[in-house]
């Protein structure tokens, strides 16, 4: 997926084009206003090239000297199986330990209880995230196999912004805080799907 194609801007468009190309596709496929699956697909495509691009405008914030849509350089073939635009959004750090074919879904910026800056991703079998002002541990994972419980919750008074809340066998509580309210949910439901499939051993 391209999210500029999905989004309808060109590549390098502002913050403010790309929020506003989202807003107005928003409201034309928002499922009150158009009914059926390929509907939801369509919302579904828009969401995720949104969040590719605010994650792609997280690691060039800190990254102010690289392009977001320089290319990694040929050296580095980490996730070379994920789309060019997945992998800018991931970065290194975050492409440095994925696992061979580990298809990466979505990645957004959100906060967390140890840094208020940080990168989510989802794949097929887990969650990565990417915690900016830490030093050591900067990379963290959680299996889905190993959740126990997953929800999300909306946050008053305008209900805008959701936290997504993940505890693992562990008992450890992980938050991820400032994500959409559609993103947390997708999310919370790829995890119950993932956890109850008959392919969940295969996620251990």
């Amino acid at each position: 997926m391209d999210p500029y194609a999905v989004l309808g801007v060109e590549p390098g468009a502002t913050r403010r084009d790309v929020t506003a190309a989202y807003r107005r596709l928003a409201k034309e496929w928002h499922p009150d206003r158009r009914q059926g699956d390929g509907a939801e697909r369509r919302m579904a495509e828009i969401n995720g090239a949104y969040d590719l691009l605010r994650a792609e405008a997280w690691l060039a914030h800190r990254r102010p000297h690289a392009s977001p849509q320089s290319p990694a350089p040929p050296r580095f073939t980490h996730g070379a199986w994920l789309a060019p635009a997945i992998r800018r959004a991931l970065g290194r750090e975050l492409l440095g330990v994925l696992e061979p074919e580990e298809d990466v879904w979505l990645v957004t910026p959100v906060t967390t209880w140890a840094s208020p800056q940080a990168l989510l991703a989802a794949s097929d079998r887990r969650l990565l995230w990417l915690l900016d002002d830490v030093v050591t541990g900067r990379v963290q994972t959680l299996r889905y196999a190993a959740v126990t419980h997953v929800e999300h919750r909306l946050h008053r008074p305008r209900r805008r912004v959701a936290t997504l809340r993940v505890r693992a066998a562990t008992g450890r509580r992980h938050d991820f805080g400032d994500l959409r309210p559609v993103t947390a949910s997708a999310v919370a439901r790829r995890i119950v799907a993932a956890r109850t499939s008959p392919a969940r051993t295969q996620l251990a």
